[in-house]
């Protein structure tokens, strides 16, 4: 009856142990679905402005009012298809947080951005800023961000962490449940 008793009490200790220890019964999967950025990289680092001039890390921090998550647009060279695609499935992830579309907001870093693209801009996109980068000696962006080959879509945090990305090949249902779990979790923005 003692060796029971023992069993039973410390035998779930034992076990959990073992379990630790040896990665037996250890989940290997992430739940997010777009790329984790570790160690996230500071929207500062991209030396990024908005259309009045202002530094775009001044939007972020624990002492603004409101902080809000960000879709950041990237696209290296001319915004063609891809890049355009981008844009159209930022805007339509926003909608379809429903009650929380609030709480995140877009923005696009276009190197290039074509006649037609321009004018659709302003029309389609008019709640998506345009930013531009400050070009000076050593202003590279970090590798780990870098639009150096494909357009992407970086989740900025309200502290101006740059945490995850997404390419083309994720599609807008993983963008929307990984956004719709950081804002369930969130206890900010």
């Amino acid at each position: 009856m003692a060796v029971l008793l023992f069993f039973v009490g410390f035998g779930p200790i034992i076990l959990a142990t073992a379990m630790y220890y040896t990665g037996w019964f250890n989940p290997e999967g992430f739940a997010n679905k777009g790329e984790l950025i570790h160690p996230p990289v500071s929207v500062a680092a991209l030396n990024l402005r908005d259309s009045e001039g202002e530094p775009v890390e001044d939007r972020f921090g624990p002492d603004i009012e409101d902080p809000e998550w960000v879709m950041l647009v990237t696209s290296p060279g001319l915004c063609a298809e891809e890049c355009q695609q981008m844009l159209y499935l930022a805007r339509q992830v926003n909608i379809a947080l429903g009650k929380n579309a609030n709480r995140v907001n877009r923005a696009a870093y276009l190197e290039s951005i074509p006649s037609d693209l321009d004018e659709e801009m302003r029309e389609e996109y008019p709640s998506m800023a345009l930013l531009t980068t400050e070009k000076t000696a050593g202003s590279a962006w970090p590798d780990a961000v870098a639009p150096d080959s494909k357009p992407r879509i970086l989740l900025v945090d309200p502290f101006g962490n740059i945490m995850m990305r997404y390419n083309s090949e994720h599609t807008g249902k993983e963008l929307i449940k990984d956004l719709k779990h950081l804002l369930k979790l969130s206890q900010i923005g």
